[in-house]
């Protein structure tokens, strides 16, 4: 495996533990695809750094239970700014 490759998924390994954030934050905060930082932690880091690809492991484990509810809440301000950006209807009563 290349160098710059092993450095990829330590740092992204390391930047997920240390935030919890999630892989799509973390491909962002790197400026990689997802499916990159996603082949890194779970694939990749097995073959040279098991401990660190367990930690990372527990939090996709994590995230992977929460994703339901990211998605619920995402929903739900989606249609709360919706409804706050209408404008009001104006009354046939007022001429």
């Amino acid at each position: 495996m290349w160098d710059y490759m092993r450095e990829r998924a330590v740092a992204s390994a390391k930047y997920m533990i240390e935030t919890g954030c999630t892989v799509r934050a973390c491909a962002a905060h790197f400026g990689v695809s997802k499916s990159t930082v996603h082949k890194d932690v779970s694939e990749r880091l097995l073959l040279f750094e098991p401990d660190l690809w367990r930690k990372v492991h527990a939090v996709l484990k994590v995230n992977l239970s929460e994703r339901h509810l990211r998605g619920g809440n995402a929903t739900r301000l989606k249609y709360l700014n919706q409804a706050e950006k209408k404008p009001s209807q104006p009354s046939l009563n007022n001429k």
